[in-house]
């Protein structure tokens, strides 16, 4: 699959590492031009180091307009058009509503919410230039389902879900289709504090059907798809890649007790 996005351009925030970095390195290997974006510079450029002449970096917090709108104009002066947008980058915070501070809310909302919106907002005029293009968002299983003090993240990645339906539909006449990734667990660097903490694996060794967290170049892969042609009827859809755990109810692993198992 070499040449899969052979010709294309391809901006990705929050690319210095986890899944942004597995994806840009991915699009990379299958034929795209790729920016790499993050607020971490030395390590987007070390990211585009590795892709050699086809990859590039830039310096962007994607909370504010002015950096997302920068890297959008950065990359079309690198590359020469913009096909695909991967708004990837993203946080999380705990804590119950009368414990979360006020400013750590407005930041998640900002990094999480806000960066699509300004991403869309750049990057849809440049792809009518070019005929269509493919927008991801990262969303999340937290998205479409609730957990016990991850408030501010679930309500973020809930207003990803909804507003990735609304692009679809709005844009979908000018060929520009718009999806989101939902992952579950997944080892990232993001993640490490849960992935990493003994009884939480363990929680997810028990939890996950598959049996672990996901990998970034698991989720790189599905975001890949729904950016390719491959996906060409696919629009304001929500892949979820999280090794089976929303398909599970939540309810006590009956055979465990019924069967001996």
């Amino acid at each position: 699959m070499a040449d899969r996005f052979e010709g294309r351009v391809a901006l990705v925030t929050g690319g210095a590492s986890g899944i942004g970095a597995s994806t840009a390195r991915l699009m990379a290997a299958q034929g795209a031009k790729v920016m790499v974006a993050d607020l971490n510079e030395d390590g987007a450029a070390a990211i585009a180091r590795e892709l050699g002449n086809i990859g590039s970096s830039t310096s962007a917090d994607v909370a504010a307009f002015a950096d997302v709108e920068r890297a959008v104009a950065e990359t079309v002066e690198a590359f020469g058009r913009l096909d695909i947008l991967f708004n990837n980058a993203g946080i999380g915070a705990f804590g119950k509503a009368p414990d979360m501070d006020v400013e750590t809310w407005k930041r998640v909302m900002a990094v999480d919410v806000d960066s699509i919106f300004y991403g869309c907002k750049a990057a849809i005029p440049e792809m009518r230039k070019v005929g269509g293009g493919a927008i991801v968002n990262t969303a999340s299983i937290s998205g479409t389902h609730a957990d016990y003090g991850l408030g501010v993240y679930n309500a973020a990645k809930g207003a990803v879900v909804n507003y990735t339906r609304t692009l679809a539909i709005d844009h979908a006449r000018e060929n520009i289709r718009v999806n989101a990734v939902c992952p579950g667990p997944v080892d990232t660097p993001l993640a490490a504090s849960l992935i990493e903490h003994p009884e939480i694996s363990k929680e997810y060794e028990a939890r996950v059907p598959l049996g672990r967290p996901g990998k970034p170049e698991e989720i790189a892969h599905a975001v890949a798809f729904l950016a390719s042609d491959e996906a060409s009827y696919i629009t304001g859809a929500m892949l979820v890649v999280d090794g089976g755990i929303t398909a599970h109810t939540g309810q006590p692993v009956f055979t465990s007790y019924m069967s001996g198992e």
